[in-house]
């Protein structure tokens, strides 16, 4: 029988996830594409040279983290990338509480959501590799007009690190990395609200392909 390899990734319609997606397809991965848009995964889809799964769903929303694992967790999946999410750019006095609530709920309690319960399908197995894509933000302690952006990344590496330490006590197979670029050529910058970063962003296909590769 085929071995069979597979990856899901998140937020898999632009940017990192989208290279990420045409990365591993090239090397032989079977792939579950997930973002909102339906319309972008379907453009995405027929670049991809491998298997390729469909799922429009918004990951802000708790239960469709739940219903998305329902809907995988049979697949064997050998690979979960979580690289949905967006920034917020301006003072924190101003601006909607609710848009913050959202970059919260998609950037820390889906990577939450999914990394548990993959994990424990994975440290069953003793098998399979979790990558949270994270920030260079995530390493730096508090980012002024990105307050709220920082901090969700903060959360994401240092929850990376721990269940990292974790995975090495108990001589697990498994392994989870976090990535942690700066600015990157994304469509990141138009939903922050920023025209420019004060340096040259890296490109997205350099990224994803450095990404893989460490993982």
């Amino acid at each position: 029988k085929e071995l069979v390899m597979k990856a899901l990734i998140t937020g898999a319609s632009s940017g990192i996830g989208r290279d990420m997606a045409i990365v591993l397809s090239n090397i032989g991965y079977d792939l579950i594409l997930v973002a909102r848009s339906e319309d972008k995964l379907n453009e995405l889809k027929k670049e991809i040279l491998t298997e390729c799964i469909v799922i429009a769903t918004d990951l802000s929303d708790e239960q469709n983290c739940f219903d998305l694992y329902e809907k995988t967790k049979d697949e064997n999946i050998d690979i979960l990338i979580n690289n949905a999410g967006y920034g917020i750019h301006g003072y924190f006095k101003d601006g909607s509480i609710e848009n913050d609530i959202n970059m919260i709920n998609l950037n820390v309690k889906s990577v939450q959501i999914l990394t548990k319960l993959f994990l424990k399908d994975f440290i069953k197995k003793d098998n399979g590799r979790i990558l949270n894509v994270s920030s260079s933000a995530g390493l730096t302690i508090g980012g002024p007009l990105f307050a709220s952006y920082y901090a969700t990344k903060a959360y994401v590496s240092s929850l990376t690190r721990g269940i990292y330490g974790e995975l090495r006590a108990i001589k697990s197979n498994v392994t989870i990395s976090h990535l942690c670029p700066g600015p990157v050529d994304t469509g990141f910058n138009k939903r922050a609200g920023i025209s420019k970063f004060s340096s040259k962003p890296l490109d997205s296909r350099y990224v994803a392909e450095y990404a893989i590769k460490k993982m």
